[in-house]
């Protein structure tokens, strides 16, 4: 009798050490940090990645948000991503210009129509290729967002004409594709990291900057400048970029989950800037800023001295097929 007792007791303890072992389903919560507010395309694409992830896994992996650049500047979040202490991020290709150069094509003035050809461009081989580059520099692409074409913004004058830019000074991105085209029109530029361009416009450090009407509307900058001209002389990508350190630990099937998420992000960064196109004008009118157009074929013609250095950066060929793309 007590040799059998043993034997169960015995048997109680293996099993309750077997059922021990085996482990629970953990939540895992991933830090996403972003430049601009929960209030802008980046934020809506944070919002959509955060949901469609939360709905594929079962609430497996959980996005806590670190909007308005509460984790660094661009360069410092992308390098979070490399260091494995930022886990996701949505940029602009300002930033990546300094990990993956090839992505700076994209910033050439006045290579992109309208939105519908760079969607296109992005969406097709050329931009999948670029997708591919990233982990060779430590860094996993999810997908091409969008922020909008970019525009010009200062408090001292209207900019109707190249000339009328002369003498600006113009908050640019660390970006030499942008910095390169501005001095060709007499642009002083100023290269800054954006969580300290409010500060500069309130001082005068600087008379103006460059953002998609999706930026300008979201960082509320109507309250720090008086004049808007709709050069659109520059496309602005956006990207949702993920940490290797988690994406190469998943699973194909969280892999492909995580995909997803980030074309969800992408499509929901096209519609707030499809809306804002819409919307964004009217808005900026009433809260006090004069809008004008420009004579925009006179802009493209004023910067075209500096495409040989494009073409020697990127290839004469390459530059033109995404130019030409139909």
């Amino acid at each position: 009798m007590r040799k059998t007792w043993i034997s169960k007791c015995v048997l109680a303890v293996a099993m309750a050490g077997m059922f021990s072992a085996v482990p629970a389903v953990a939540e895992t919560t991933l830090k996403m940090a972003y430049a601009l507010s929960t209030n802008s395309h980046y934020g809506a694409g944070a919002d959509a990645f955060s949901k469609a992830l939360g709905a594929s896994t079962a609430n497996n992996f959980k996005v806590q948000q670190f909007p308005n650049s509460a984790l660094g500047g661009e360069r410092e979040v992308i390098e979070g991503l490399q260091l494995g202490t930022i886990d996701v991020a949505i940029v602009s290709t300002g930033a990546t210009l300094n990990f993956v150069p090839k992505t700076g094509v994209f910033d050439i003035p006045f290579l992109f129509r309208d939105l519908a050809h760079a969607r296109k461009v992005l969406d097709g081989q050329i931009g999948k290729d670029m997708l591919a580059e990233f982990p060779k520099r430590g860094l996993v692409a999810l997908a091409w967002g969008e922020q909008g074409f970019r525009q010009l913004t200062n408090n001292i004058r209207p900019v109707a004409k190249p000339e009328d830019a002369k003498g600006l000074k113009i908050r640019t991105t660390e970006n030499p594709i942008h910095i390169a085209a501005f001095r060709q029109l007499g642009v002083l530029a100023t290269p800054m990291a954006w969580p300290e361009v409010a500060t500069a416009l309130q001082q005068g450090t600087i008379d103006g900057q460059e953002n998609p009407l999706s930026v300008i509307v979201s960082a509320k900058l109507p309250q720090l400048q008086k004049y808007l001209s709709l050069t659109a002389h520059v496309y602005g990508p956006a990207l949702v970029l993920m940490s290797p350190n988690v994406y190469n630990g998943l699973s194909d099937a969280d892999k492909a989950k995580f995909q997803a998420a980030g074309h969800d992000a992408a499509i929901a960064m096209r519609d707030y800037v499809d809306a804002v196109e819409k919307s964004g004008l009217e808005e900026v009118k009433k809260q006090g800023m004069k809008v004008n157009t420009v004579d925009q074929a006179a802009f493209a013609k004023a910067v075209e001295p500096v495409y040989p250095q494009y073409y020697k950066q990127f290839g004469k060929d390459f530059v033109e097929s995404i130019r030409n793309t139909k």
